[in-house]
């Protein structure tokens, strides 16, 4: 006797409803539709852009959407975002809610630069209210690329997938050379243990380098973290540049 596991389909005033056909063999698409995405891509990347051409340097700050005003998380993030906006850094989040939009609230706190990367969601995220200046992406590989263009240190605070992925994203180009040797710090020792442990899993099984570890700092201290991005101003001469807009480009601040 043979079972089979396949769902029937869905009845329609008696009838089958046709469902779309998924083309696994199809190969690429036409030359046409590529271009099309091309060029929809590099469109995201000019409204990026012309949006945060005035940032100045920035410190991003990746971290959940999901921790409400009431988490200590919350808290400690604003805390952290105010004394490193006091530096003379710009304050660069993924623009959403949580923890991000605390970070954005630390920099306005002290009159420092707030700006935002967000992400266009199916249920959509809003931008914050603490930031300055936004831009509306689609492609998170488009979003990741806009935040560490313009970051000149990267700080982790609790969060989840999203938040792993701009972390490791900035760890391998620092790793590989293909940006400078930046400031990252992870901010939270107990939310981020078993991330940790996992780390010295991957060195003491030699997929990464013992001097890796220096790459990044772990720490629960403001000062500490703050200490750490200060340095950077001096090793790269990092100094805020005032770039006046061209009205001729329709650029504003």
């Amino acid at each position: 006797m043979i079972t089979s596991f396949r769902k029937p389909p869905r009845e329609t005033h008696g009838l089958p409803r046709r469902q779309p056909d998924i083309r696994f063999l199809e190969g690429p698409r036409s030359r046409w539709d590529d271009l099309k995405f091309v060029v929809d891509i590099a469109w995201e990347f000019i409204r990026g852009f012309r949006a945060l051409h005035f940032s100045g340097p920035c410190v991003a700050v990746f971290g959940s959407a999901r921790f409400p005003e009431t988490s200590p998380y919350y808290d400690q993030t604003r805390r952290l975002s105010a004394e490193i906006a006091k530096l003379g850094f710009t304050i660069m989040t993924g623009g959403g809610p949580g923890l991000m939009e605390a970070a954005n609230r630390g920099a306005r706190d002290v009159g420092g630069r707030s700006v935002g990367c967000n992400i266009v969601l199916p249920l959509e995220q809003e931008p914050n209210p603490y930031l300055d200046k936004w831009v509306n992406i689609r492609y998170f590989f488009v979003r990741k690329t806009l935040l560490i263009k313009y970051s000149y240190a990267f700080v982790i605070v609790p969060g989840g997938f999203g938040t792993l992925d701009e972390f490791f994203e900035a760890m391998t180009l620092i790793q590989t050379g293909k940006i400078k040797h930046f400031p990252v710090i992870i901010f939270g020792r107990e939310f981020h243990h078993e991330l940790l442990e996992y780390i010295e899993k991957m060195r003491q099984r030699k997929t990464i380098s013992d001097g890796d570890l220096d790459l990044f700092l772990v720490t629960d201290s403001v000062d500490e973290a703050v200490d750490r991005i200060s340095q950077a101003i001096a090793q790269h001469g990092l100094k805020h540049v005032e770039r006046k807009p061209t009205w001729l480009l329709g650029e504003g601040r």
